[in-house]
C-alpha cells in the first residue's frame, strides 16, 4: 500500500536521503517526502527542493510541528505543492549557518531554484545579502549566465544612470564609445542591485520600465533595447517607510518585492558564531599567508555575548584582524582589539535604546551577574511606570492606558515593586 507521506533522515547507511527521494519521486511522484538532518546546509536544501522534497527539517525541531506538516503534507499531496525534479549546476557558495533564521533561507533558495521570479532581500548591513543573491543565481536556470553586482548607493548621481543603462557615442562630454551598461551586461543572467532605497527617483522610474516592459534606452539612445535579465535587489532600509516619506516609488515597490528574504543580523544567529569565525580564520590565515588561529572556548563563548553591529562583516574583519596581530595562535580574551573589550561594548549616544540594551545585557552576563533576569525584569517595568506617571503627572487611570493596563493591574504593579509615588 502507497504511503501518504514519507519521512526520512539525509544521513543513513547504504543509501543517503537525497538518493532515496530521488528513487521515490521516479516510482510515485506525488508522495511528498519530508527530509530531515541534523547536518543542514545550503547545498543539502537546495539539492532536497530541487529534488522534489515537499519540506526539509532541521533537528532539533518541534514534535508538534512535524506533525501540523505531516497533516499538511497529506492534505497537499495532489496539489502542485511539492517541487518537480530538476537538473541544474550548483556552485559552492559560502554561506554559513545552522541558526533557525538561517535555514528558512536555504529553504526559500531551493524554493526559488527553478523560479525567475524578482526577489528584494532585506537585512541589516553587513549581514550578507549580497551572498544571498549569488546564491539564488547560482542554483536557478540563469546560473550559466552572468551575475553582475552594483551598488546604487557607492555610485554618484551622475554616473549611475550610464553605469546601468549604458550610453551612446556623443551622449554627454567625454563618452567618445558607445558603452553597454549592467542590464545588458547581464542579459539572460541576473543583475543584483544592492541599496535599491537609495536610487535616484528618476532612475526608480526608468527601472520600473524595464521590470515592466522588458525593455529600455541608452543614455543618448533613440532605439529601445529588450533584455531578459532577473533584478535581485537588497537594501537595509525600510522601503515601506520611504513609501510614506515620497522618497520612493509604490509601484517600484510592488515589483520588486515578488518575494522577500530576510537576513537575520548575526546577534539574531549568535549561535553560527562560532562556524563563522572558524571560516574566517581559516580564510585569513590562507590569504595572509599566516599560522591559523583559534579561539579558546571562553572566547567564543565572550564573543557570543556582543551586539556585532557591523554584523557577519564585523566578524570577518575581526577574524583578519587578529589573525595578523595576534602572537599566539590560542586567542584569548584578552588577545581581543580593543572595541570588543566589554569596558568598550557598553553605551553609545548614538545608538537605539535596544542596542543600548543589549549591550547592557552583554556585559552583565560577561561579569557572571547570574541574577540578571531575576533583577533586570523589575527594573524594566518600574522604569516604564515611573515615566508614564511623569507623563500622565501621577494620574494612574491615564498611565494605566498608555501602558496597556488595566488601573488595578497598575497598582499592584506599584505595589509589589515597591514604587514611591
Amino acid at each position: 500500500e502507497e504511503p501518504d507521506v514519507i519521512i526520512t533522515d539525509i544521513r543513513m547507511p547504504g543509501m543517503d536521503g537525497i538518493s532515496l527521494l530521488d528513487r521515490i519521486k521516479r516510482h510515485s511522484p506525488n508522495i511528498p517526502v519530508i527530509i530531515m538532518t541534523a547536518y543542514s546546509d545550503l547545498d543539502r536544501a537546495v539539492s532536497a527542493f530541487q529534488g522534489g522534497a515537499y519540506e526539509y527539517l532541521s533537528k532539533p525541531f518541534d514534535v508538534d510541528e512535524v506533525v501540523s506538516l505531516v497533516r499538511r503534507a497529506i492534505t497537499n499531496k495532489q496539489s502542485d505543492d511539492s517541487l518537480l525534479t530538476t537538473e541544474s549546476d550548483t556552485q559552492d557558495t559560502p554561506i554559513i549557518g545552522s541558526a533557525p533564521a538561517m535555514q528558512e533561507i536555504f529553504k526559500a533558495i531551493g524554493r526559488l531554484s527553478n523560479s525567475n521570479f524578482t526577489v528584494l532581500i532585506t537585512g541589516e548591513s553587513g549581514t550578507g545579502k549580497e551572498l544571498i543573491a549569488a546564491a539564488l543565481h547560482a542554483h536557478s536556470p540563469r546560473s550559466k549566465s552572468r551575475f553582475v553586482a552594483i551598488n546604487t548607493a557607492a555610485i554618484p548621481k551622475d554616473l549611475l544612470e550610464s553605469e546601468l543603462f549604458g550610453h551612446e557615442k556623443g551622449a554627454f562630454t567625454g563618452a567618445t564609445s558607445k558603452r553597454e551598461g549592467h542590464f545588458e551586461q547581464a542579459n539572460g543572467g541576473t543583475l543584483f542591485l544592492d541599496e535599491i532605497g537609495d536610487m535616484p527617483a528618476d532612475l526608480q522610474t526608468r527601472l520600473l520600465r524595464i521590470l515592466a516592459e522588458g525593455e529600455f534606452y541608452r543614455v543618448g539612445g533613440h532605439t529601445p533595447i529588450k533584455v531578459d535579465v532577473r533584478v535581485i535587489a537588497a537594501t537595509h532600509q525600510n522601503l515601506e517607510s520611504l513609501v510614506q516619506e515620497g522618497r520612493f516609488r509604490e509601484d517600484l515597490l510592488h515589483r520588486l518585492n515578488v518575494i522577500r528574504v530576510h537576513v537575520p543580523s548575526l546577534r539574531d544567529r549568535k549561535t553560527d558564531i562560532s562556524e563563522l569565525s572558524k571560516y574566517f580564520l581559516d580564510s585569513a590565515a590562507k590569504e595572509l599567508g599566516e599560522e591559523r588561529k583559534q579561539l579558546l572556548p571562553d572566547t567564543e563563548n565572550y564573543l557570543m555575548t556582543l551586539p556585532w553591529p557591523g554584523n557577519v562583516r564585523q566578524l570577518e574583519n575581526f577574524c583578519r584582524w587578529i589573525t595578523v596581530m595576534a602572537s599566539d595562535t590560542e586567542i584569548h580574551i584578552d588577545d581581543l582589539p580593543p572595541e570588543l573589550k566589554k569596558d568598550t561594548v557598553i553605551n553609545d549616544e548614538n545608538d537605539s535604546w535596544e542596542l543600548n540594551f543589549r549591550k547592557w545585557v552583554a556585559s552583565s552576563l560577561v561579569s557572571g551577574d547570574i541574577k540578571l533576569l531575576k533583577n533586570s525584569v523589575p527594573l524594566f517595568e518600574t522604569i516604564l511606570i515611573e515615566e508614564a506617571l511623569k507623563k500622565t503627572g501621577g494620574r494612574r487611570q491615564d498611565a494605566a492606558k498608555l501602558l496597556g493596563w488595566g488601573r488595578n493591574t497598575l497598582t499592584r504593579k506599584i505595589k509589589q515593586l515597591n514604587i514611591s509615588l
